[in-house]
């Protein structure tokens, strides 16, 4: 009991920060769900072929999880995005940025 009621002193500020703002999740689930794959997959990566092999799948990760979190189908972001790149200026690249 006394080291639950410590752990809640510890935490105290971060408690009284949840509480006044509504929007913040009480855990980290969504986090947890993101990484899941990957701590599953762990061992079936460990061999890529080269360091190269390992940061284009991080990269890739990455671009997916992120297309997901935002509703986005990653495969036709990416295939409508790199159609339209060539023929897109500089002060327009922002405009493929998956914000809705």
């Amino acid at each position: 009991m006394a080291e639950a009621i410590n752990y809640t002193l510890n935490q105290w500020e971060a408690l009284n920060i949840y509480t006044c703002d509504g929007n913040l999740a009480i855990d980290n689930n969504i986090a947890e769900r993101a990484v899941k794959p990957f701590a599953i997959g762990r061992k079936n990566w460990l061999f890529f072929g080269s360091d190269q092999g390992g940061k284009s799948l991080a990269i890739l990760s990455s671009f997916t999880a992120t297309c997901q979190q935002f509703g986005i189908n990653p495969w036709t972001y990416q295939r409508d995005t790199l159609t339209k790149l060539p023929a897109t200026s500089a002060e327009q690249l922002h405009t493929f940025l998956p914000i809705k």
